[in-house]
């Protein structure tokens, strides 16, 4: 295309079935803003869900693993809805969803309630999200994708920092019901926006849906998480433990035979002949491992062990949200002049750092001994945030693209979700070991049962209240201690994982620009 030719493209008002660009992104965000301001504001309401709905540790990691795990088996199944019945329709659904749910969450009575409609609320966050790129690939011509993906970053990553403060207020100063509520003017306002600014569009070729590996995909991941976020109760060895970990492999493993075998498979095993897709897609699944696994704990860390209100809970979490804003840019600057493979096996190398700063927290941390490794970590998994699409939706064949931008999300919210179980197996089960120790003679005063209890407690950072006062600081200070020994065993796992990344970063290669991509996305 020569260069006059460009600018007219440019210039010219948009194609009725286009829509406005800029107001496609705005309408579009609006949408999205509610998924990223949801996943960051929960974290900061979960110390008082824990009290006010009498929850556990697992209800707590199933009200995130729950969300994470429905929005990452739907969101391929979602693209292709949007591809057969039209990416807006499926988009308005999706917000329209998404807040209606968020309302009844707001409203809900017990946690077993809570967390099935975190469930529903991740599928309508799963349509939601794939149709918002379509959209925006269809709106923006190619010369200006680029500067509205670059708006669209800096759009989730204020969101995202805003998140800690917007939660840290309306918890302390509203109710924790208020966050999800927050959700249905925003989405009230997406929907009407979107139904005006938005066009329609779906993709070239039509398809069916995999149903069958949707269900099977479905059942391998519940299966495995499942026996993850049970674990620490019923035991590693227990014959419950290990009969879910071999049903997720047996699914696992039709799930995949299956793909083999089907006319238009959910998920074609040919995307991963490309050994730069295959590595690009475990490194999306480690990178969340490590974040949502800090913003679980750290919070329990902050209001549990330091006593400090929700909001002040927020603002010791800003550094991290606010330095994605400012390393975002920085990364694409480094993979356009590096390359990815540099960049981001760099950028995992210090998340590892920060993460074993985080692994040397004192009950007493100060500010400045979070900032430091927030802002680390914020650098070092910036460039898997930026350098992913190239990697493996770049990687991909043509024609699997939009399959690729799918797995790339799904990886990203598995990942997620197996953070949180995993790492809060591990902080469980070195709690449950210590405890009776910083206990001392004390512990043989205190019933099987209630140690039990005491041990749910101090995986979240807190003691029992209403203890007579000669027994209080004992118990407090023992459960306060060895839930530091768990962050601290949790983090050093966070560390070996951000090292092993790194090293598969090494591995991986650019692939070609993607800002033709084809609108389909699953």
């Amino acid at each position: 295309m020569t260069q006059a030719a460009s600018a007219v493209d440019v210039d010219a008002p948009p194609r009725r079935s286009q829509g406005h660009p800029w107001l496609t992104l705005l309408a579009v965000s609006l949408g999205v803003i509610m998924v990223m301001l949801d996943g960051t504001v929960v974290a900061i309401a979960n110390p008082v869900i824990q009290v006010e709905l009498n929850a556990t540790l697992a209800d707590l990691q199933w009200v995130t693993s729950g969300y994470l795990l429905a929005l990452a088996v739907f969101l391929i199944t979602a693209g292709k809805l949007g591809d057969l019945f039209g990416h807006k329709r499926v988009f308005l659904i999706g917000v329209a969803g998404f807040a209606l749910t968020s309302l009844a969450i707001g409203l809900s009575s017990s946690i077993a309630m809570l967390i099935a409609l975190r469930v529903l609320q991740g599928l309508f966050g799963a349509l939601l999200q794939p149709a918002a790129l379509a959209l925006l690939r269809s709106a923006f011509p190619g010369e200006k994708l680029n500067a509205a993906m670059g708006a669209w970053g800096a759009i989730l990553g204020l969101s995202s920092a805003a998140g800690p403060i917007v939660g840290g207020v309306l918890v302390e100063n509203v109710s924790w019901q208020s966050v999800f509520f927050i959700n249905v003017p925003v989405g009230a306002a997406a929907v009407a926006f979107g139904l005006w600014a938005l066009r329609e569009s779906k993709a070239q070729t039509l398809s069916k849906i995999d149903w069958f590996g949707v269900v099977l995909l479905s059942g391998a991941m519940f299966a495995l998480v499942w026996a993850i976020i049970k674990a620490p109760d019923w035991g590693w060895g227990d014959a419950g433990t290990l009969g879910f970990l071999a049903a997720a492999l047996v699914i696992g493993a039709v799930f995949v035979f299956w793909q083999s075998k089907a006319r238009e498979p959910l998920l074609p095993l040919s995307l991963f002949a490309n050994a730069s897709v295959s590595i690009g897609t475990i490194l999306m699944i480690l990178m969340p491992f490590a974040m949502f696994g800090v913003m679980f704990f750290l919070t329990f860390f902050f209001q549990g062990v330091h006593g400090l209100t929700p909001l002040d809970s927020g603002l010791r979490m800003l550094p991290m949200s606010a330095g994605m804003i400012v390393a975002s840019p920085i990364a694409g600057m480094l993979i356009g002049k590096l390359g990815p493979k540099i960049t981001i096996a760099g950028g995992m190398v210090v998340a590892a750092v920060a993460m074993f700063l985080m692994s040397r927290l004192s009950v007493d941390a100060a500010f400045v001994d979070t900032a430091i490794p927030f802002v680390l970590l914020a650098f070092g998994l910036s460039p898997v945030f930026v350098g992913a699409t190239e990697i493996i939706v770049g990687n991909a064949p043509v024609e699997l693209s939009g399959v690729a931008g799918g797995v790339q999300n799904s990886a990203m919210q598995v990942g997620g979700a197996l953070g949180t179980a995993i790492l809060g197996a591990v902080v469980s089960a070195k709690v449950g070991d210590v405890l009776p120790g910083y206990l001392g003679p004390a512990a043989q005063a205190v019933k099987p049962e209630e140690l039990e209890g005491l041990k749910a407690l101090a995986s979240v950072g807190q003691a029992p209240p209403g203890l007579p006062e000669q027994v209080a600081k004992t118990i407090t200070d023992a459960a306060h201690l060895s839930f530091m020994d768990g962050l601290h065993l949790g983090f050093v796992v966070s560390t070996v994982v951000a090292l092993v990344a790194a090293a598969l970063a090494l591995f991986v290669k650019a692939g070609r620009k993607t800002e033709g991509a084809p609108v389909h996305m699953g």
